[in-house]
């Protein structure tokens, strides 16, 4: 944000502050630093309004109380102010544990698309006279993937906008089109959906970010729709998964006294002499694979062939984020080629 624009919405706070009655936005742009201009000018007055809308817009997105209304009946414009009881902030005490995490969160989301949101987090919690230092947990690296939809589709759900895009379902070969209202973006299982109003089945629909094909595409206004107030999202798709179908048989080789996790799944093992076999009933390649990939060169995925190819994936995916710092050599021999 520019410095002019931090200035003239600190001036607003102030002024809506500093008023019981709510003022109009004539009464605000002649009273607030930054909004000067022509009101008998069309296109200098246009310029004024959206540059209004924008910062009140801004305002509540971050947390600002901005009421709306009148200061009388006879009153035709509507007016605006910030109410003292809504803006002050409560005391906010924060255990050491607690701001570790804060911190931990805020450097984990700046990996993940919601750079914006953790930003806004932090500065929330300074103005309480809480300060959290993000760089104080470098010992602790948050590694959260997402798929290339989650930053567009998070972004359509703030701002209550439709999104069009493709969707291919397991059964099938060829994605469909889908229109959807997303209402937010929930995790389940390791696993991103989105859930929403399907516009064409004029029903509630949960859609996996790992199936959706190509770009989300924003179509129409923003505030188009609102979400329903008891919209339980992660419930939603919790119903609509299911339980787990185990129906894939995993074979993986883990050298002795590693992997205890993979040990405590596993169905049978067998010690051979360059480590030991462990048969592992899955639902989910993805999720196996990227077990499977955090225990580095440990552990080898033998197959089935689509379990080696989510492995590798999951291993080129980890030499990409951290090759400045890790020689790719070091993760490649958790499986054969």
């Amino acid at each position: 944000m520019s410095r002019t624009r931090t200035e003239r919405l600190v001036n607003l706070v102030i002024c809506l502050l500093s008023t019981r009655r709510f003022l109009t936005a004539a009464q605000i742009a002649a009273t607030v630093p930054g909004y000067e201009h022509d009101p008998s000018d069309p296109r200098d007055h246009e310029a004024f309004q959206r540059k209004f809308e924008r910062d009140k817009a801004e305002l509540r997105e971050l947390g600002v109380p901005l009421e709306t209304g009148t200061a009388s009946i006879f009153d035709q414009e509507p007016g605006y102010r910030i109410a003292q009881r809504e803006y002050a902030l409560p005391d906010i005490l924060l255990e050491p544990d607690e701001a570790a995490a804060v911190g931990i969160a805020a450097r984990l989301w700046q990996h993940a698309g919601l750079a914006a949101a953790a930003s806004s987090g932090l500065a929330k919690l300074r103005a309480a006279g809480v300060e959290v230092d993000p760089q104080a947990t470098l010992g602790v690296e948050p590694v959260v993937t997402v798929d290339p939809s989650f930053g567009p589709l998070t972004a359509a759900a703030r701002q209550r906008r439709a999104v069009t895009f493709k969707y291919r379902r397991p059964e099938g070969d060829e994605p469909s089109a889908r229109r959807l209202e997303p209402w937010g973006v929930v995790c389940w299982r390791g696993r991103w959906y989105v859930v929403g109003h399907d516009r064409d089945r004029a029903a509630t629909r949960c859609f996996r970010l790992s199936r959706i094909v190509g770009d989300v595409r924003l179509v129409g206004r923003e505030g188009a729709f609102a979400p329903p107030a008891d919209a339980d999202l992660i419930s939603h798709v919790a119903r609509s998964s299911g339980p787990i179908a185990r129906n894939g048989r995993a074979i993986v080789t883990v050298r002795p006294g590693r992997a205890a996790g993979l040990r405590r799944m596993a169905s049978e093992t067998v010690a051979l002499p360059g480590g030991d076999r462990l048969t592992i009933a899955y639902g989910d390649a993805e999720w196996l694979a990227s077990r499977i990939a955090g225990y580095g060169p440990d552990v080898r995925a033998e197959g089935p062939p689509e379990l080696r190819d989510a492995v590798i994936q999951q291993l080129k995916e980890l030499v990409v984020r951290y090759e400045p710092v890790v020689p790719a050599a070091r993760v490649a021999p958790a499986v054969t080629s």
